[in-house]
């Protein structure tokens, strides 16, 4: 593919690809003025630090710096590489791209990619859902499904398959499309023999592909269909592409539900997800065989403010409670608790739902549900008696304060603080002021800080090339300074290269802009996010062109006039001249007032 059909590419996704709408799918934005804010997917953020602004078409983090175009954000959210966040987006615009010449791997086992996990798994999904729609190998599964009630809609939406009853089936069919079977064996679709072969890992089971937020088939659940069978489920070993304790079943189809109800409804099990959706409770999912989770939360959070937690008894209900209370402290979501147990005596949602009128029992006992410290404390205060007294009282709730403290109580706002210590003094018919009186001293760890926190301060040359890129109007006026800027040799690597790349695009149009920038860094998301760094630094304080333009005229202005230099020497003499003078040249120059 020549340069310039890539190029055509990438302006032709990007221009069809409004930003506030992209970020917008992944996680929830309110409009703050011009721009848009939400909590930032990039760092343990619970106050909104990302800002999306649609004018330049960027999302820029001001605590952990993160920034970049709609590419950079898709790249990062999704783990992506460059030519699969195009493809993403490209696909979401209906935009049909130029044919792409792919490298070829280098036959190296240990060199597998998470392209070609992704690849696998697409692969083995399409397997195995042709082998569902086949009269013979696809029988048992398709009899499964029907007595699970299972309806054709939610079977292509869930992309339900069968593993068939063989040891060979996925490798034989993988060989024949050119597919390499150490990359399905990265994938933990095949295991190795003693004698150096592999064998499917999945057989006779129906299958249940896991997708990640993008629609990706990143990994399996598959059920046993021979009863005889051992174990009922069994899931993809975790890879460099699948994270059982961050990964939600369903999340893919329930994300814009989740975020229209600001609630998530979290059950059990694949069949009570999907039977779930078929009821037309679309913001269910599921966890794969654990508890909830912080990584669960994180991802979550982004989308809602309320976790109900869907179980099938009261047992299973209070282990829920217990092990969820640190996400509820440590993750700002409000979590409740919801048991069928009291409703009906269906086993589980998905015997519920196949029940006349088990969609608005289950609706019921979703309403129903109790606050998570309220659950806890109304169990705890029931294993002590009807009749404690107040010593048993006082102890059991010295021990919940203890528990909090231990998880983060102390560390959380004070408005988060006292509501949360409200809530316990409402459950435990204690007044406030005593609760309060009652929270042991303690600290718990402290929260992850950014690896790299942004850049504070900037040199001269990097905010007039910031200013050039904010102002594209300005190169052609501010030539000399401009050639100086693009000529010089900076100490940061990412600055550099961004002078190169605004070199090249001068070169050969007279002018370059940060869309421009962006567009042909491509797969450099670090330095596609510190050249938006840079360009919000300047923006912060040098809003209008007109301010950017009096601001170049006073660079310019100080340049030393010996017309023999050349313009990288002239910028050292400033330089030298600025730092002998005892000039900060980290401080952005002040603009020449008007008048």
């Amino acid at each position: 593919m020549s340069m310039v059909r890539s190029n055509e590419d990438r302006e032709r996704v990007r221009d069809a690809s409004d930003i506030v709408r992209v970020v917008g799918e992944h996680l929830t934005l309110k409009a703050k003025g011009r721009e848009w804010t939400g909590l930032c997917p990039f760092h343990d953020d619970h106050r909104p630090s990302m800002n999306v602004v649609p004018g330049k078409q960027i999302f820029h983090c001001f605590v952990c710096g993160a920034g970049g175009d709609v590419f950079s954000f898709i790249q990062k959210y999704h783990k992506m590489e460059f030519r699969e966040a195009l493809e993403y987006l490209a696909e979401r615009a209906g935009i049909t791209l130029s044919k792409a010449d792919r490298e070829q791997g280098t036959g190296d086992k240990a060199d597998v990619t998470r392209s070609d996990l992704v690849r696998a798994n697409a692969a083995a999904a399409e397997y195995f859902r042709a082998l569902l729609r086949h009269p013979e190998h696809g029988r048992a599964g398709r009899e499964v499904i029907g007595r699970r009630a299972i309806n054709p809609a939610m079977v292509e939406q869930f992309g339900l398959g069968v593993a068939a009853a063989r040891w060979d089936g996925l490798m034989l069919t993988a060989a024949k499309a050119g597919l390499p079977v150490h990359h399905l064996a990265a994938a933990g679709l095949v295991k190795s023999r003693e004698d150096g072969g592999h064998y499917d890992a999945f057989r006779n089971r129906l299958m249940f592909p896991i997708h990640d937020e993008a629609g990706r088939v990143i990994a399996f659940g598959a059920r046993k269909i021979d009863e005889a069978d051992e174990p009922k489920y069994l899931n993809s070993a975790e890879t460099p592409i699948f994270e059982k304790r961050s990964t939600l079943y369903g999340l893919r189809q329930a994300s814009r539900a989740i975020q229209a109800d600001r609630t998530a409804i979290i059950t059990e099990g694949y069949t009570d997800t999907i039977a779930c959706h078929q009821a037309g409770i679309t913001n269910a999912v599921a966890t794969l065989g654990t508890a909830l989770t912080l990584g669960h939360a994180a991802r979550l959070r982004r989308y809602c403010d309320t976790v109900v937690l869907l179980f099938d008894g009261d047992d299973a209900g209070q282990r829920a409670a217990d092990r969820a209370v640190e996400v509820f402290i440590r993750e700002n979501l409000d979590v409740k608790i919801a048991t069928l147990a009291g409703f009906t005596d269906a086993k589980d949602p998905d015997e519920l739902l196949r029940r006349d009128g088990g969609v608005d029992v289950l609706r019921r006992a979703i309403a129903g549900a109790s606050d998570l410290l309220a659950y806890r404390y109304q169990r705890l205060r029931a294993a002590v008696g009807t009749g404690a007294g107040p010593a048993a009282i006082t102890r059991i709730v010295q021990e919940e304060l203890e528990r909090l403290v231990q998880i983060g109580l102390n560390e959380l706002t004070p408005l988060r603080r006292r509501l949360i210590l409200r809530q316990v003094a409402a459950v435990a018919g204690i007044d406030e002021a005593s609760i309060a009186s009652m929270v042991p001293a303690g600290r718990s760890a402290a929260r992850t800080a950014p690896a790299t926190p942004p850049r504070t301060g900037r040199s001269r040359d990097e905010t007039a090339l910031g200013i050039l890129l904010l102002s594209p109007a300005l190169w052609e006026s501010n030539a000399e300074i401009a050639a100086a800027i693009l000529d010089a040799s900076h100490p940061d690597a990412a600055v550099q290269r961004i002078a190169s790349v605004a070199a090249g695009a001068v070169a050969e149009h007279g002018s370059c802009s940060l869309a421009g920038v962006l567009l042909a860094l491509g797969d450099d998301t670090d330095t596609k996010a510190e050249a938006v760094a840079l360009t919000e630094h300047v923006a912060r304080t040098l809003e209008t062109d007109e301010l950017r333009a009096r601001a170049l005229a006073e660079m310019r202005a100080g340049l030393p006039g010996d017309t023999a230099l050349t313009p990288n020497d002239r910028l050292r003499a400033l330089r030298t001249r600025d730092r002998d003078q005892g000039g900060n040249r980290r401080v952005m120059p002040r603009p020449v007032p008007a008048g």
